[in-house]
């Protein structure tokens, strides 16, 4: 039986294997690439013979002879230790570009599709990692791969010529071949799970450093800088004591290279030596193995250098591979059904769900959000309100029941079909690190100034945006960091009307706004009201009180449905609401 190492090596190559398949379109090049090498490696090997050669002709006095073979050695390493071999240099490291970059593209949009669990699970940091770093260890390997599998094919063929001058030589060579590889096998497993402990916490790393950057304003102001300051001292310790091990390691086992080196090439010169002495070789061998050896010995150190480099690749593949192969997680699925002009009613069907490893939040819903109508869902925190926003939107399905839109199932539609006809207004809306006019210009491209004027005219924002320096042009900063809070949710309906779409979401989005600004905001959801399904979680009841039907959850189900006068009458849950924020 193979053993688990064996096994896990197979895998690996496997890996391998599948992301070398992102340089289908660059094999002909990658051929080339390869030839040309491979060409300049094999009239190297003919550096050694003629040096022999020279030495040779030196000794016997044959100066024409001597000359004939320097010329022809200071042409092969001009053309083709030179200029062919620096042409298929650049060509493979053209390729390994390309495949940084496709890798790159591929591990963010197989990252973008992962489902919103994942995200709960895996920090931010891991995955930039992923996105960045990795990729660039495995496409950074790449050339010294096929340099090294070039030059070791080259010491096969100098292997041969060995054999034919002297098989006590070759046998040495072969028996320090083997032994180097018994040694580097070793420390493989070593090696590769200080890398394996290496990237996890240099993702825990990334992540701190990143969450610090983006809540710079919220750490000064909390008074937990050095609080942070200890945990990346604590985190960065950890990693240098890792990085430590590592250097440690690779000293004892660059020190036991070294020494085999030095080994092999004493006992190959010696061995040469003595087989002059007793006419069994000539001058000229011995002189090519001064050449030859190093060859050998560039290859250890290289293989030694390679090995390091090998543990970081597939440690890289595998977390490359667990993405893009959905190994960790499946990817989000959506149907292939297209709804135009919608009328944007929602009907939720004995619909159940539960976060992973947490109680049930919904149990059997039943309710139907109809449009031109404003819908207001109220209850105490913890209820579910936010949840049905995460089930309508597909952030998650439920675990039985079904949700439909204009009675199609909503897995059934498309992702562009479901995305472009509902829109959400957060409490904590995310607002990219780009202009004011290009916030918008996100969700429409062909937006003109004018519209997008409109647009921030019904969200009460124009007037403000007008008063800066650089207007529509303003760049916001990270998160929106330059907006106040009430600004930022303005901006982010004023987004929410450019999309046009049907269905809005409000999740507590005007619970940060001040008087003045939440009456213009409510005016827009009641004219949004006359040809939209308008749905508003609110926790201030004082905000929706003039809503066409609100439901109150509790408990995971609709206690009570109704308007603002009904509920008072009949329902202990909403009266109990109401006048606790009296």
């Amino acid at each position: 039986m193979e053993s688990v190492e064996k096994k896990k090596e197979k895998k690996s190559l496997k890996e391998l294997k599948k992301i070398f398949i992102l340089i289908k379109e660059d094999k002909y090049k990658l051929l080339i690439a390869f030839v040309l090498m491979f060409i300049s490696s094999l009239f190297s090997l003919s550096n050694g013979y003629l040096q022999g050669e020279i030495t040779e002709a030196i000794v016997a006095l044959s100066i024409k002879k001597a000359l004939f073979y320097l010329i022809l050695y200071f042409f092969i390493c001009m053309v083709f230790n030179n200029v062919i071999s620096n042409i298929g240099v650049m060509i493979a490291s053209k390729i390994e570009a390309n495949l940084s970059r496709k890798l790159s593209i591929m591990v963010y949009k197989k990252s973008l599709d992962l489902p919103s669990y994942a995200f709960e699970e895996k920090t931010s940091g891991e995955l930039i990692n992923r996105i960045t770093s990795d990729t660039e260890t495995l496409s950074n390997t790449f050339n010294s791969i096929i340099q090294i599998f070039i030059n070791t094919l080259g010491c096969l063929v100098i292997l041969f010529y060995v054999f034919f001058n002297s098989w006590v030589v070759a046998l040495e060579i072969i028996f320090f071949v083997v032994l180097i590889f018994i040694i580097t096998k070793k420390f493989n497993p070593k090696i590769k799970k200080i890398n394996n402990e290496l990237k996890t916490k240099k993702d825990s790393y990334t992540a701190l450093s990143t969450e610090s950057i983006r809540g710079i304003r919220e750490i000064k102001t909390l008074g937990v800088k050095k609080q942070l300051e200890n945990e990346i001292s604590t985190l960065r310790s950890l990693i240098f004591n890792k990085e430590l091990e590592d250097i440690s390691l690779h000293r004892k086992y660059s020190i036991i290279m070294w020494s085999l080196r030095i080994t092999f090439e004493v006992v190959v010169f010696g061995t040469c030596l003595i087989e002059i002495f007793y006419g069994r070789s000539t001058l000229g061998f011995f002189m090519a193995m001064t050449w030859y050896v190093y060859r050998y010995t560039w290859l250890i150190d290289n293989l030694t250098t390679m090995n390091r480099m090998y543990q970081k690749l597939f440690v890289s593949i595998r977390r490359i591979n667990e993405i893009v192969d959905n190994k960790l997680y499946e990817d989000e699925k959506f149907g292939d059904l297209n709804i135009k002009n919608p009328t944007g009613n929602i009907i939720f069907k004995n619909v159940t769900f539960g976060y992973k490893d947490e109680d049930i939040t919904l149990k059997k819903f039943n309710a139907t959000f109809e449009t031109g109508k404003k819908i207001a869902i109220v209850g105490k925190s913890g209820q579910g309100k936010s949840t049905l926003f995460n089930l309508i939107t597909r952030i998650f399905d439920p675990n039985e029941g079904e949700i439909l839109l204009d009675d199609v199932n909503i897995k059934d539609l498309s992702e562009k079909s479901l995305r472009s006809n509902i829109s959400v207004i957060r409490q904590e809306p995310f607002l990219f690190n780009r202009t004011i006019k290009e916030n918008l210009k996100m969700v429409n491209p062909k937006l003109s100034l004018k519209e997008i004027k409109e647009y921030c005219k019904k969200a009460y924002l124009d007037e403000y945006i007008e008063s800066l320096p650089l207007k529509y042009d303003t760049l916001l900063g990270e998160g929106g960091v330059n907006l106040s809070g009430g600004q930022k949710q303005r901006l982010s309906i004023a987004r929410s009307l450019a999309k046009k779409s049907k269905i809005i979401l409000f999740d507590e989005a005007t619970s940060a706004l001040d008087n003045e600004s939440q009456g213009y905001i409510k005016k827009v959801i009641n004219d949004l009201s006359k040809d939209h399904t308008v749905i508003i979680i609110a926790h201030r009841l004082s905000t929706i009180i003039d809503a066409d039907i609100i439901y109150v959850v509790d408990k995971g189900k609709i206690a009570s449905v109704g308007n603002h006068k009904e509920l008072l009458r009949k329902s202990k849950v909403y009266k109990n609401l109401y006048n606790s924020e009296e």
